[in-house]
């Protein structure tokens, strides 16, 4: 088992990474229906891909299937008020309590809010809150949907590595996601209470589709980091997407708990639900 573990490492980080991204970027947009048909056939060798929910069943590049629609009513969005739904479909990581600012990748590698949110951005709403990592594997649906009716009011963007994120790098690497570009979307529940999205790039998946900006982040984006919006969505209204596979961190304030199920290792899809929100007084 260490030995695969060795293997996966040095296949996946001891590699030009951001290079290798790029190629993927540039490789993934050619529109060629029959290189997309050949490319999806040697995906599905490597992966668990299942597109029987897409909108789509043809697709003109990879980069169609990567970040591929789906059919009406193929996600379930909780809608109670006091619950907040995942934003997409994903692996449970690292999730629980914030010790006071600092949280965990995996055990024993602990890493600080201030360091993935960036020197800009005030943590103190999260301080002691509530997280959940939500790692979303290559061959899953890929576009990310508002958690609850809320306010985007601020875009980061982090620009940095493409380290592999899966759990054998996150086991080796010390505060993994503080090195590789990021995106942190500051936003507002209609109840009041903050919450934050940190969508966190990887290999292959440096680049975030943010549909209320009109724009694309990625390894080479050379515009603003300080992105002042205000956005709202409705619940399970679709937010971007990444072009391939990465993971997302949800922060909550102090008071909101974890939804029944929701737990390292848990497999969940996009509209489950993924914390509650405190009760009234």
């Amino acid at each position: 088992m260490l030995q695969q573990e060795d293997l996966n490492f040095l296949l996946t980080n001891r590699i030009p990474r951001i290079a290798l991204t790029r190629l993927m970027g540039k490789f993934s947009q050619i529109r060629n229906p029959l290189l997309a048909s050949a490319s999806i056939a040697v995906w599905r060798l490597f992966t668990d891909l299942d597109l029987s929910d897409a909108k789509k069943q043809k697709f003109d590049s990879l980069h169609d299937c990567f970040t591929r629609e789906l059919v009406a009513g193929a996600r379930r969005v909780d809608m109670a008020e006091n619950v907040l739904s995942s934003p997409c479909d994903a692996i449970v990581g690292a999730c629980g309590p914030v010790q006071g600012r600092q949280l965990f990748q995996a055990k024993g590698f602990p890493y600080s809010m201030q360091d993935l949110f960036g020197p800009t951005q005030d943590t103190s709403a999260f301080q002691d809150g509530m997280f959940v990592t939500l790692r979303l594997t290559s061959a899953m649906y890929h576009r990310f949907h508002a958690p609850q009716d809320c306010t985007v009011e601020h875009v980061t963007h982090i620009a940095g590595d493409t380290w592999n994120v899966n759990p054998i790098a996150l086991k080796r690497v010390e505060r993994l996601f503080c090195r590789n570009e990021r995106a942190v979307l500051r936003s507002k529940l209609k109840t009041g209470e903050p919450i934050a999205i940190v969508p966190v790039a990887a290999i292959l998946v440096a680049s975030l589709r943010l549909h209320f900006l009109d724009l694309l982040l990625h390894v080479d984006y050379r515009g603003a980091n300080e992105l002042p919006c205000r956005h709202s969505f409705k619940k399970g209204e679709e937010m971007g997407w990444f072009q391939h596979g990465s993971t997302i961190i949800v922060f909550a304030p102090k008071g909101f708990t974890l939804s029944p199920g929701i737990a390292n290792g848990a497999r969940i899809q996009m509209g489950q639900a993924l914390m509650q929100l405190p009760q009234p007084s």
